[in-house]
């Protein structure tokens, strides 16, 4: 009986109670990273539609510089100045003149859309959907 008990005294290892602790403190920071994950990739969806409508913009002023008597843009001629799409990002070209166009963008994951105009004026009306 006396040598049994002295090798369970040389045991080693968790408690049921440290053990069940350990897991409440995972679920307790689970509980706080999940929705944060959410907010950071609604933000990353957004700063990937705004950084297209600039690259596209960008693209379309390289276009006009090329032609300046071109009398519009789309979005495939964007695309052959340089511009890449991102994916989910759908961009939409409203042909005119060089300082008469706009591009309008939206995000399969986001609600709203995000517009510039030939001036370089700004509507941004994206959110989480």
């Amino acid at each position: 009986m006396l040598v049994k008990m002295n090798e369970m005294k040389d045991q080693k290892g968790f408690t049921l109670i440290e053990l069940m602790i350990v897991i409440a403190i995972i679920g307790i920071l689970a509980a706080i990273a999940i929705p944060q994950f959410g907010a950071y990739r609604a933000r990353g969806y957004m700063a990937a539609t705004r950084s297209d409508v600039k690259n596209c913009y960008t693209a379309a002023m390289a276009h006009f510089a090329d032609d300046p008597l071109a009398a519009g843009i789309t979005l495939a001629e964007c695309q052959a100045a340089g511009y890449t799409p991102t994916t989910g990002v759908t961009i939409t070209v409203t042909t005119g003149t060089v300082t008469a166009f706009s591009l309008s963008a939206a995000h399969a994951q986001l609600g709203g859309t995000y517009v510039m105009t030939a001036l370089g004026a700004i509507t941004d009306t994206l959110a989480p959907s």
